[in-house]
């Protein structure tokens, strides 16, 4: 197939700020996990595609299922919608007082 560039589970993206191997990234609206470590302006390669272990908000609860989003303030996921972008779902419940939660990356972000 002539016309064919990549898979695309892998990007290339300029990073918008410095992000650490498995940090996660928002580039308009393409959401990625860091392959590597990646200073702020440069291009690296970022995950689309997958199940990731992200910082969310300690004090929201997701049932499996839930929608994720991604707060760009505070680099980190939310179960609030307000102000955030979807980016997923939750594949494992995720408890108060918990920092970490498992997500399915979206491969659209609306």
């Amino acid at each position: 197939m002539q016309n064919f560039v990549q898979s695309g589970r892998t990007l290339t993206l300029p990073a918008p700020y410095d992000v650490a191997s498995g940090g996660a990234v928002l580039v308009g609206k393409i959401f990625g996990i860091a392959v590597t470590d990646v200073a702020s302006g440069a291009q690296g390669e970022f995950d689309t595609e997958g199940v990731f272990t992200l910082p969310v908000l300690g004090t929201d609860t997701a049932a499996v299922g839930a929608v994720a989003y991604w707060d760009a303030t505070n680099k980190r996921l939310t179960t609030t919608a307000t102000d955030n972008t979807r980016v997923g779902v939750f594949v494992a419940a995720k408890a108060s007082a918990v920092a970490v939660g498992q997500i399915k990356v979206d491969a659209v972000i609306a």
